[in-house]
């Protein structure tokens, strides 16, 4: 079993127990999600989840953030992850595919595959997209191609758009690691303010919706 798999098995563990009381805030990303050069309990999912808990909201946040992640291996994965009640899916894939100067159509369709798959599964989930940049040194139309794949994806799907999920620390040296790429913990308070923002008002929704259909929860 690869180390990604493996990840996603003890992730899917983990939240049967809890499965049944709290629904899932799935985030599907990269090692931004996964807190490289940090450790999870500082990358901002967890973040989130404190943030959660404190507003007294009844979700749990599952990190599915792989380092190395592409827009294609989500879509290998997000089946696995399925296996779990999702009431929200929080989409941070495509850096790797900017890095890597992949085709931005490409990107485009696994985007949406893994949302058609989450919605078919979960016709009730809300789905947020995390906007990314790709490196300027690949032109200013691929830039602009790539940055549009992802207003492009929420503006379709109704989704909830963070603009871009880095606003304030991509290059801030002192916010992101010896590799220029990676926030540091600092770093990933402020990545956790940008979903913050837009994903608090969302879960309060999703929570008022819940607590009206079922006046005993």
């Amino acid at each position: 079993m690869e180390h990604s798999e493996q990840a996603d098995a003890a992730s899917h563990q983990e939240a049967l127990s809890d499965s049944a009381v709290r629904p899932a805030v799935l985030f599907l990303g990269t090692s931004l999600t996964a807190g490289m050069g940090v450790g999870v309990q500082l990358a901002y999912p967890a973040l989130i989840q404190q943030n959660i808990d404190s507003a007294a909201l009844p979700f749990r946040v599952v990190n599915a953030g792989e380092s190395g992640g592409t827009s294609a291996g989500g879509v290998r994965r997000v089946d696995w992850l399925l296996r779990q009640p999702v009431a929200v899916l929080v989409l941070e894939l495509g850096a790797n595919d900017g890095l890597r100067g992949q085709d931005v159509d490409s990107l485009r369709i696994n985007l949406q595959v893994i949302i058609d798959r989450t919605l078919a599964k979960y016709p009730e989930a809300e789905v947020v997209i995390a906007g990314m940049e790709a490196p300027p040194n690949l032109g200013r139309i691929y830039t602009e191609a790539f940055r549009q794949v992802f207003v492009d994806i929420a503006w379709s799907n109704d989704a909830a758009l963070i603009p871009f999920l880095l606003e304030g620390v991509a290059g801030v040296p002192d916010l992101n690691q010896s590799d220029g790429i990676h926030p540091t913990a600092e770093g990933q308070r402020l990545m956790a303010d940008n979903v913050w923002r837009v994903l608090e008002p969302l879960l309060a929704d999703i929570s008022q919706r819940v607590a009206v259909a079922d006046p005993s929860i």
